[in-house]
């Protein structure tokens, strides 16, 4: 085994590991192997970047702007609106005919946005006909994946296998040369799907026909559990102040739907509407939480702590401390380091890249280089010196703390009087601090001691408690505790019809595939003040999400549960990064476009089907043929096309190249004829399917069917067999991402509305891939034969 061998396989086996992990975006793992490879002399530096201009690439992302054209051009639009009238009401019927139409439109269209644009009809369809979402999705989504494997341009596998052909001096496969194994499979794969893998999906509450989709909504997402109603009290503190500033919904969790004042109900009421006496609010949320906060109402505010005293009287200290680029907090949340119980230190705030952190400190992931500003005693602040990982303390005097921190501290001091029913619970059991982003800097004992509260700290008798985090409204209703804010006989909601009208509503939505907002919070994106929206729950993995929405990571696949009035949502529905699960919400189609798309997908591929013109030619003129019709915008036309899909591919090219030149491709190739070769052509193949099938769980398609291909050849080389078969084998098998919902994007999108777990793919996706790893091994050898 050679250096370079050796180098190859190191780099290949990070590479996978990278992807199976994702701990780094897959654009910048394609950029950094192309680097590596050309730096080391793997591949020559023109090598490296050969990719971007690949003829497979630009097939590839030519094809995603031809797709986009159809898209909104509202072909599956046009042809969903009729899909109810030839489905009728039995489920076999139904779920084939959507497999059949997904199917036919991803054998010319991206197959994730086939599913996409075909999620709101299947929706629609469900509530009309009252089946449960969750039998017709995933039938949606494994129809889109089948129909891929029909044609070259309908999925990145089947253009790459064919490039690798002609760029290794052999014939490519045509347009068509796909069809015949690939619908075979199609055919088979969806009749299994119907008669056999739907008994496998979760048997979720269906959709009743005569009720409104809305009430369908609410009742998936079990809103009606976490409504009710408050009175406002004549001398509230919340009396006179917006919404907005109200902090009901940033503090407390609680989302204000409707206020009912006099005999007129305002419903979807906007951030900068005033509160006023005798409101009665309907409100979305925890109703223990208002209890849990009545605790702060068992405090006597005595006075502001003053300025000289703020937080470094009695015996604290202040430091900041730095975090080293090798200690084990990094990556950890102080929750989950448990970090105030472990050093009976506060941790007022993060410094981050030149920025104040102060909000939601204890859930903030630690990174490299961020600085803890510390509080609590000098003996606490020498012992975490001690710890690995950090810098050196550095404590701060008088001034610097006065400078630095005390002027944005709003600190008051609190008395636990002898008759509160604080008085023997601990700080977890009070609860105090928890909904809102208040902070308890220490408690001072009857004898003048001062420690700082561990979760376990019981609270005692001439108890004093030096609270920081208090602003404007917070701090009053703090000192008068919510009882004096609400009414205690808060009512539930049970009427949830009150809360809809012809301009307001419930609706369900999930991110797009193309959107750029996957692994941002609700606060971080603006959300409410950008759209003028509540999102009341998330559906995640079948999962009810309600609480701390905010500050929640939203993941591609979970749906949203909106309110609000029917404009807004309106709007929402032309955003690029949402899709809204009801068809009348979504931007209106240029339908009057549609005979033009169709007319250039026929001109594209009439002349690639008579081999006058390249593939990698036509798509591309189709492509701009398809902008200068105005089927789609330049900047639409961007926006479909996946560029992590094109970045990956153009990066990961140069690694087949030098799997190929050191040899290791060859060197895989004769281990893989010395365990299979005795086997002959047909153990072969099945030990190649098997291995690609295998690895499409964990491997994006593309980069799999890249690191494949060289092994193929080298393979069909060695034994003197066809290469065909074997290729053909490794493109159907690459694209039939059915056992998890990471291994195809169109599986991952119908997660959500579907309300599917993990195990609901493996329970039938399993079983497909073992149907469909028999078919291959029958039908393969028929039309591209092993020998000859």
């Amino acid at each position: 085994m050679t250096p370079e061998i050796l180098l190859v396989f190191g780099i290949l086996v990070v590479v996978i590991v990278v992807l199976v992990t994702e701990v780094m975006p897959l654009e910048v793992l394609s950029m950094l192997v192309l680097g590596v490879l050309a730096i080391t002399g793997l591949v020559t530096p023109t090598e490296a970047l050969a990719g971007f201009s690949n003829p497979a690439v630009v097939t590839i992302w030519a094809v995603f702007i031809l797709s986009g054209g159809l898209t909104r051009t509202g072909i599956a639009n046009i042809i969903g609106r009729n899909m109810l009238k030839l489905s009728g009401t039995g489920d076999a019927r139904m779920i084939m005919l959507i497999m059949v139409i997904a199917g036919g439109l991803s054998a010319f269209m991206n197959n994730v946005a086939v599913a996409a644009l075909m999620l709101p009809v299947v929706m629609d369809i469900a509530r009309k006909t009252g089946k449960s979402p969750s039998i017709l999705l995933m039938p949606l989504a494994y129809g889109s994946l089948l129909g891929g494997l029909t044609t070259m341009i309908g999925t990145p596998p089947n253009i790459l296998v064919s490039e690798a052909l002609r760029t290794h001096g052999l014939t490519p496969f045509g347009l068509f040369d796909f069809s015949p194994v690939g619908l075979i499979v199609m055919v088979v794969g969806m009749l299994f799907i119907t008669f056999v893998g739907t008994r496998f999906l979760p048997k979720h509450p269906p959709f009743e026909p005569e009720r409104k989709g809305e009430k369908q909504v609410i009742s998936q997402y079990r809103i009606q559990e976490r409504l009710f109603r408050i009175h406002i009290p004549k001398q509230s503190a919340l009396a006179g102040h917006t919404l907005a500033s109200s902090h009901l919904g940033s503090r407390l969790g609680l989302n204000v739907i409707a206020i009912n004042r006099g005999r007129k109900i305002s419903l979807a009421p906007n951030s900068t509407d005033t509160i006023l006496p005798d409101d009665e609010l309907i409100v979305e949320g925890r109703l223990d939480r208002i209890q849990e906060m009545n605790n702060w109402g068992q405090l006597l505010s005595e006075s502001v702590v003053p300025e000289e005293n703020a937080l470094l009287g009695f015996g604290m200290q202040v430091a900041e401390v730095r975090l080293s680029d090798d200690s084990p907090w990094l990556g950890k949340s102080l929750s989950e380091l448990g970090f105030r119980n472990q050093y009976g230190l506060n941790v007022l705030e993060i410094l981050r890249l030149g920025r104040q952190i102060n909000m939601n400190v204890k859930s903030r992931k630690l990174i490299d280089g961020d600085v803890l500003v510390l509080h609590g005693p000098m003996a606490s602040i020498k012992q975490l010196a001690e710890t690995d990982g950090i810098m050196p303390p550095v404590v701060l005097n008088a001034e610097e703390v006065k400078e630095k921190y005390e002027k944005e501290k709003k600190i008051r001091l609190f008395s636990i009087p002898d008759t509160s029913r604080l008085l023997g619970m601990t700080v977890t059991e009070s609860c105090l601090g928890d909904a809102l982003d208040v902070q308890i800097l220490e408690v001072i004992r009857k004898d003048g001691s001062a420690v700082v509260p561990a979760s376990d700290l019981v609270f005692e008798p001439g108890d004093r408690l030096v609270v920081a985090g208090m602003s404007d409204l917070v701090g009053v209703l703090l000192m008068q505790g919510l009882e004096a804010v609400f009414d205690k006989d808060q009512a539930v909601v049970e009427d949830t019809s009150i809360l809809q009208s012809d301009t307001v509503g419930f609706v369900e939505v999930i991110l797009s595939p193309h959107s750029v907002l996957v692994g941002q919070t609700l606060q971080e994106i603006r959300f409410r003040e950008k759209f003028g929206l509540n999102v009341l729950a998330f559906l995640r993995k079948g999962k009810v999400i309600r609480t701390g929405l905010r500050d929640l990571q939203i993941q591609l696949g979970d749906a949203l549960l909106l309110y609000g009035q029917w404009k807004k949502l309106a709007v929402l529905g032309r955003e690029p990064d949402f899709v809204v699960l009801t068809e009348k919400m979504q931007e209106v189609a240029r339908e009057e476009k549609a005979k033009t798309a169709l007319t250039i997908m026929a001109i594209v591929l009439l002349p690639v089907i008579f081999g006058w013109v390249p593939i990698y030619i036509a798509v591309v003129i189709g492509a701009a043929f398809m902008v200068l019709t105005n089927c789609l915008t330049m900047e639409e036309a961007y926006l479909y096309i996946e560029w992590k899909a094109v970045f990956l591919i153009a990066g990961m090219l140069p690694l087949g190249v030098a799997l190929d030149k050191t040899g290791a491709a060859l060197m895989v190739a004769e281990k893989v004829i010395t365990i299979l070769g005795p086997l002959g052509p047909y153990g072969v193949l099945f030990g190649l399917l098997s291995i690609t099938f295998m690895g499409t769980s964990i491997i994006p398609t593309a980069a799999l069917v890249v690191l494949m291909v060289p092994i193929a050849l080298q393979t069909s080389a060695g034994l003197g067999i066809s290469p065909y078969p074997l290729m053909m084998g490794i493109a159907m098998a690459a694209s039939s991402s059915f056992t998890s919902p990471i291994s195809h994007p169109a599986n991952v999108l119908v997660m959500g509305p579907g309300g599917y777990k993990f195990m609901d793919y493996v329970k039938v996706g399993l079983p497909l891939t073992l149907v469909i790893l028999a078919l291959l091994m029958v039908i393969i050898p028929i039309f591209w034969p092993l020998v000859g």
